[in-house]
């Protein structure tokens, strides 16, 4: 007897998306407390260098750009080795994460500190690259955002090579959080959902988004979001792709929406415009040529990818 959900074989759209071509190996049954400063020891380690949301990055060449630092070079950007997290071993050497006290706009040539989105719309780095600097940075801010106990009150201590905080206090242990959306697309016929949140770029529109609430599954939140944002009721729900977002520490879950109904009631403390876009203008809109100035968010965002993958398909 076969299991039909493996019967055919299909491209999995979540590696095609930014953040998501991350090759190192975690190890997490290894991770011991001391798991950072043994890897600090290791000569071939490789560090990531983090300061107020961006990315420490020497330019090379001909614009290469290379993120990884030696401990040496490293120590000359004030790092916070006490705040190191593990991140895992890549072909055989340590990666790890480590917050930086430097000032960023005084850093000596030809050092720059590129702040994420800019890295990922500007593809400045190469997938697995990109995904090594969104497990990292997700972890750094979590580690910012929760210094101190939720119990207690009291400081907490970092554990486990950086994938646990402890109470020293109440014993309290604390780890790494992930915080669940919803990104969904929904569909009637020929015509998708698309709408514009006051902050995108100018004719920007995207497919609609939410955090999951405690005690909600995926399918209930999409239904959800999608009523309260636009007024459209959503019967079936389809899984389609997965995306690490690093913003600070989410996981956005790619979802169709079968729209049961048409008339848009939009929630304007969310969007500015909300409407139905044929299939047509959506292909337009993906290649930038949309009469009205219309375009989609870029190649890399989950966004991007549910809408192209309904655009296309067969």
């Amino acid at each position: 007897m076969t299991f039909p959900f493996f019967d055919t074989p299909r491209d999995e759209a979540s590696q095609r998306v930014a953040f998501s071509g991350n090759r190192i190996d975690r190890q997490a049954e290894a991770r011991t407390d001391d798991a950072s400063a043994r890897a600090l020891e290791n000569p071939d380690a490789r560090l990531l260098l983090f300061a107020q949301g961006r990315l420490f990055m020497r330019i090379e060449g001909d614009e290469a750009l290379d993120p990884y630092f030696t401990l040496h070079d490293a120590r000359n950007f004030a790092p916070d080795l006490e705040q190191t997290v593990l991140l895992g071993h890549e072909a055989g050497r340590p990666v790890l994460a480590v917050p930086s006290t430097a000032d960023i706009e005084t850093l000596p040539e030809p050092l720059k500190a590129f702040d994420y989105r800019s890295i990922y719309m500007q593809g400045l780095l190469e997938p697995s690259q990109l995904g090594a600097m969104a497990q990292g940075a997700a972890l750094l801010a979590w580690h910012d955002s929760h210094r101190f106990c939720g119990r207690c009150g009291n400081e907490t201590e970092m554990r486990d090579g950086g994938y646990k905080r402890h109470c020293p206090s109440c014993g309290r242990d604390h780890f790494p959080r992930t915080d669940p959306v919803v990104i969904m697309l929904a569909v009637r016929g020929e015509h998708c959902l698309l709408g514009r949140s006051p902050h995108f770029a100018p004719g920007m529109v995207s497919c609609l988004a939410g955090f999951v609430e405690p005690g909600e599954t995926i399918e209930a939140a999409v239904r959800r979001e999608t009523q309260e944002e636009a007024g459209i009721t959503v019967g079936s729900v389809a899984y389609h792709a997965s995306q690490p977002w690093p913003f600070p520490y989410s996981l956005m879950i790619g979802c169709y929406g079968k729209a049961e109904t048409e008339a848009v009631t939009m929630d304007e403390n969310e969007l500015e415009a909300c409407r139905w876009f044929s299939r047509e203008e959506a292909r337009l809109m993906l290649d930038d040529k949309h009469p009205e100035g219309y375009r989609v968010p870029p190649t890399g965002a989950i966004a991007n990818t549910l809408i192209r993958d309904w655009v296309f398909a067969s």
